[in-house]
Order: C-alpha cells, then structure tokens, then sequence
C-alpha cells in the first residue's frame, strides 16, 4: 500500500526531499503523497524513508491503497523505466 500524510503534519519539510520517487508534495494545506509513485521505498530502502524522519508519525500506511511488495516493486521498475526516458 502506499503512505498517507495525515492532517498531523507539521509542514517540517522534511519528509519531501527523503523521497526517492519524488512522490511527496506540498498540498494546499500540508504534505500529500501521491500513491501512484509511491512505492514504500522498495527498489531504494529497506524502510520507507519519509516514516524514518517524521517528527510527528504522521505518515502511516493508507489502507485505502493496498499493494502487494510484488505491486511495489513493478511500480518502482516502471518509475524507473519513465526517469531514464
């Protein structure tokens, strides 16, 4: 599944630039993620890196958007794919 930024969000700035696939973003109000490049870090890190620097845990997984590693990781080969052309 992808991550969710909830209204917890502190605009800290720093989950945005942590995010391998450039799938953060700043919404009108706080950090939104987009789950189509979201990939929970699989293919950079073992862990999803926005989590790992949240000061507030504000960034669970979105229960609304379940994938499989499978699904992630053939997200992160056509993200990929699309960078390199």
């Amino acid at each position: 599944m992808a991550l969710l930024i909830t209204d917890d969000c502190i605009n800290c700035d720093v989950c945005e630039p942590e995010c391998p696939n450039e799938a953060i973003y700043m919404g009108p109000e706080i950090y939104e993620i987009d789950p189509n490049k979201c990939t929970e870090c699989v293919g950079h890190y073992s862990e999803p890196q926005c989590q790992q620097v949240c000061p507030v845990a504000c960034i669970p997984f979105d229960p609304a958007w379940r994938e499989t590693p499978e699904q992630l990781q053939a997200k992160y080969e056509l993200l990929q794919a699309q960078k390199a052309s």
